[in-house]
């Protein structure tokens, strides 16, 4: 690692410095003073000379290495860990400045940390990303002074780093460990109960009490002259598709991550929870053509296949084509399958526009249409309007939120499953709508 050293006079001392000069200049029209200055002076020069002394004539100062993990996780906090040397055989003061991404637009950074003689220091720092795509750091700059503070030595170590952002895997892997333990509830997962039993055919076992009389095999029985039943289990490798608008409406923001981020998000987790499930999971996205096409299959390396396939999707600002998307979908997935199909509608009239491709998917798939509250309208609804201003605003803002209800019956009238949820409760509402469906036997 290539280090860099530069010489720093700390600004305070050097004023002190400064005005001794001027006071001692004066001091000649004033000898009484002189040689209580010219003391003062030499002792400044000469605790100078020592602090430089110490901190440069070290062939070993400080070592420093900052420990970034192989990809951040978007929208989730990540740790970065710096790690420093003291090769001083006296305590440090340093002041760590690391040139961090531009995309924090964090420009005041600074930690200041005392490392002990021939110490070690760790350290670390959180930083959370709201975007997709690469992040590059600078250099690490680390400015080191004695107890007396009077000059600093500056160690530029110039390990800059790329490193990749995808969508939020912390998230699948949290989801991932509570669903292991069977602790999913504590996040808001409803145990759903099973209605009445799968019809997909596993065995023929012997009748033991307690088994469904209507079950028993009357062909199996009469050949082996004793009561044998038929053995269901549930449906499985059923594909499980999450489709992810990425036009105009979905660049929306909500709490510094945009509308696509939450879908992709929550996309990378039903996927897993489907996969667990032995179902397949596959996703695509959609604007003005059908891209990131990753088919639905269970095998062991789909989740990282669908890892990369979101990795830079963005929205495009253009409106969706929804046409497109049933011809798409009429062309490729020919089994009937689950479609979980994230998008945004605001008004009724944005429905109607595109309910024709809707009942279409729906004729022969079981579609969820997920899309989100308006967030920002619970403020101005809640608010009590004090002027007419504000009563029309309010007015506004509750006839937007009663559309939203509005979209939900209209769906509900042509069979289409829908969920209307906030961005935060998004992957929690679709692992649930998941489950009830897969409960109730509907795929």
């Amino acid at each position: 690692m290539k280090k860099i050293k530069s010489f720093y006079i700390q600004n305070r001392f050097f004023y002190a410095c400064l005005g001794l000069v001027i006071m001692y200049v004066f001091s000649f029209l004033f000898p009484i003073f002189l040689n209580i200055i010219s003391i003062l002076l030499l002792i400044c020069v000469a605790l100078l000379v020592l602090d430089t002394l110490v901190l440069f004539f070290t062939k070993k100062g400080l070592e420093a290495n900052r420990n970034l993990p192989e990809k951040f996780s978007n929208g989730d906090i990540n740790d970065v860990r710096i790690s420093i040397q003291n090769y001083y055989t006296l305590p440090i003061y340093a002041t760590i400045i690391d040139e961090i991404p531009e995309q924090f637009q964090v420009r005041n950074f600074e930690i200041n940390k005392k490392i002990g003689a021939s110490k070690t220091l760790d350290l670390k720092y959180e930083l959370r990303p709201t975007e997709r795509g690469e992040y590059t750091f600078g250099k690490l700059n680390i400015y080191a002074k004695t107890i007396f503070g009077l000059v600093a030595r500056r160690y530029v170590f110039s390990n800059d780093a790329m490193i990749p952002t995808y969508p939020s895997f912390m998230q699948l892997r949290k989801y991932d460990l509570l669903a292991i333990s069977n602790n999913l509830h504590q996040y808001g997962v409803k145990k759903v109960r099973k209605l009445g039993h799968t019809m997909e055919f596993e065995q023929i076992k012997d009748y033991v009490l307690g088994d469904d009389l209507r079950t028993i095999n009357w062909k199996a029985t009469a050949k082996r002259n004793q009561l044998m039943v038929n053995q269901f289990q549930d449906e499985k490798s059923q594909p499980v598709y999450s489709i992810i608008d990425k036009g105009r409406t979905m660049k929306m923001p909500f709490n510094g991550l945009t509308l696509v981020d939450y879908a992709i998000n929550a996309a990378l987790v039903i996927s897993n929870v489907a996969l667990k499930k032995q179902d397949k999971a596959g996703v695509f996205t959609f604007s003005k053509k059908v891209e990131n096409r990753v088919v639905a299959q269970r095998r062991t390396s789909q989740m990282n296949l669908i890892l990369e396939g979101l990795y830079n999707v963005d929205t495009n600002f253009k409106e969706s084509d929804f046409g497109r998307l049933y011809a798409d979908v009429k062309r490729h997935i020919t089994q009937r399958s689950l479609l979980l199909l994230y998008t945004n509608f605001e008004t009724l009239d944005s429905l109607h526009r595109q309910l024709p491709y809707l009942k279409g998917l729906s004729k022969n798939h079981l579609l969820v249409v997920v899309f989100f509250k308006n967030t920002e309208l619970n403020d101005i609804i809640s608010n009590k309007a004090e002027t007419i201003q504000e009563a029309y605003d309010k007015v506004i803002a509750e006839k937007f939120a009663f559309e939203k209800r509005l979209i939900v019956n209209e769906l509900k009238k042509y069979g289409i499953y829908s969920i209307l949820t906030t961005p935060e409760n998004l992957t929690i509402d679709t692992i649930n709508k998941y489950l009830e469906i897969k409960a109730r036997g509907l795929l």
